[in-house]
């Protein structure tokens, strides 16, 4: 991780390309993970990602507030406290925050739960991120809280929870989440925010939920604001250029919706949406037909020899054919869940 450097409120609102509706210069420190470096606007800037349509940089803009960037991609609370806090004084007047996702392990468990159901431990995974949601993060957004009172004595703090990514809906060929891990994760989504908002209001802070606001607005809905498998990777599963208006909105009321205006349409319009050949690769990289994972698939009564296939027709220079076998390998995910959710019945 690279040490952290600010961005000059000029900067930010030359990318905007609008002018501030105050000009006051109140110093505003955007702390956090990837939720708050704007990951999932395709506008990545340097390492720590820090897009000019995140939402920091949409509040800057509005207000006309000198915004020094710190959040970075793939933060933990011990990267805020080690490489982030240090940007703050007693001159701060604006803190803003989201963490604790990565603690959890939020890219992994994702990962684990978008493979095939006869591969993935997706309830595992979440259980693990569980353990340490109840075991060690209290203590962790206890320090990260007690540093920021420490560093911005002065200042206003908001710190946000996360929205659920999931509306029971899997519209992406070459991802498997069921409707069962798509409601762990969001139940597990609750449980996070849940301590947020009692370590943040304990703190004597203001919690911002944004769980209502992205309501109609997960993967899959008409009108997304959060990504899908995305291409690059690291877009997935974050809030989208909407969805860092949206949370501007939260922050601070009309902040995004001020400058909405001047933010570009996404990349549906850039010609970055996932091609067939893209989604093949992606799905080839699960490694489908090694022995191990063939082994996998027998025990769970699927037949390895269709999934040897399967994978050999991703492999096709015809995308009508590498088409065909991605939708062939989401109804064997499905026939596998649907057989589950059977037995599980049936044992329980």
């Amino acid at each position: 991780m690279t040490l952290l450097t600010a961005v000059p409120a000029g900067l930010v609102l030359a990318l905007a390309g609008t002018i501030p509706a105050q000009a006051d210069d109140t110093a505003y420190v955007a702390l956090g993970d990837s939720f708050s470096a704007g990951t999932g606007t395709r506008a990545s800037t340097d390492d720590c990602y820090r897009s000019p349509y995140g939402y920091p940089a949409l509040i800057a803009q509005s207000q006309g507030l000198t915004l020094d960037y710190q959040a970075c991609s793939g933060a933990t609370t011990s990267d805020v406290l080690n490489h982030q806090v240090g940007a703050l004084s007693a001159d701060t007047d604006l803190v803003t925050m989201t963490i604790g996702g990565n603690d959890l392990g939020f890219a992994d468990v994702i990962t684990e739960c978008a493979l095939p159901g006869w591969l993935s431990d997706c309830t595992g995974a979440i259980a693990d991120g569980r353990a340490v949601l109840h075991g060690a993060l209290p203590g962790r957004y206890d320090a990260v809280l007690s540093a920021i009172d420490a560093g911005a004595p002065n200042a206003d703090v908001l710190i946000a929870g996360y929205p659920h990514l999931f509306n029971g809906e899997d519209c992406n060929a070459l991802t498997f989440f069921s409707g069962s891990e798509m409601s762990q994760l969001n139940a597990a989504t609750d449980e996070l925010d849940a301590l947020v908002q009692a370590k943040t209001t304990g703190a004597g802070h203001s919690y911002i939920d944004p769980r209502n606001a992205f309501d109609g607005h997960a993967v899959c809905d008409d009108t997304e604001w959060v990504n899908g498998l995305s291409w690059p990777v690291v877009e997935s599963f974050h809030p989208n250029r909407d969805g860092n208006i949206g949370y501007a909105d939260l922050f601070w009321a009309g902040a995004g919706s001020a400058v909405a205006a001047s933010v570009p349409t996404e990349h549906q319009a850039q010609g970055f949406q996932s091609s067939v050949e893209q989604e093949a690769d992606a799905v080839l990289a699960m490694d489908l037909a090694s022995p191990q994972n063939l082994r996998a698939a027998r025990a769970a009564g699927i037949p390895s020899g269709r999934v040897t296939a399967l994978v050999e027709q991703l492999r096709s220079d015809d995308e009508r054919v590498v088409a065909a076998a991605l939708e062939d390998l989401s109804a064997l995910d499905e026939r596998h869940e649907r057989h589950r959710a059977r037995t599980d019945v049936i044992t329980h």
